[in-house]
């Protein structure tokens, strides 16, 4: 969780998609904001789908899964549960599956700290404002971005989805 909030900085709207292989490491990822209007599991799985498509390969072909799919929903409204946030797991356990991927945890992020839904786990640190408070005394400490241009003129090539456009951020070989 720690390492997909230090390469994707999400601030509060925002959703991180995360492919992560067995060790835990981020394989893939993308950020990306959801329309409020969007709240029915069928369309956040949608979502999902469009996003996992861009940043890796299915893995439909294999007789078990190598990575598995993780969502961290950064928001500042209170931890307690949602009905959105039932949708989004049931989005995130279809999506896995019909990507080949193992589901793994739905995670939110409020100024309260991280917690994952359906289990007790959670911390004070990273927070959802913890973006906005570090410290940058130059410019080399900001996230890396220079693999963007290149991806993003191969993926302006690709079709995507009408609602939710969002370049990938990190993008992983087939295997």
């Amino acid at each position: 969780m720690g390492e997909l909030h230090r390469i994707h900085l999400p601030h509060p709207g925002v959703t991180v998609l995360g492919v992560l292989t067995a060790d835990g490491r981020v394989a893939a990822g993308a950020s990306f904001v959801v329309p409020e209007r969007i709240t029915d599991g069928w369309h956040l799985r949608n979502v999902l789908l469009a996003h996992l498509r861009h940043v890796v390969p299915h893995g439909l072909r294999r007789r078990s899964p190598m990575h598995s799919a993780v969502v961290l929903q950064c928001r500042d409204t209170p931890a307690d549960w949602t009905d959105l946030d039932g949708a989004w797991m049931w989005a995130l356990r279809d999506a896995s599956v019909l990507h080949g991927l193992r589901c793994g945890a739905y995670i939110t992020l409020t100024e309260d700290g991280w917690q994952v839904l359906g289990e007790s786990r959670h911390g004070r640190s990273p927070q959802a404002g913890s973006w906005a408070r570090r410290t940058v005394s130059t410019v080399r400490e900001l996230p890396s971005r220079e693999h963007l241009p290149a991806l993003t003129a191969a993926a302006e090539s690709r079709p995507r989805p009408a609602l939710l456009p969002a370049a990938p951020v990190a993008q992983m070989a087939a295997h």
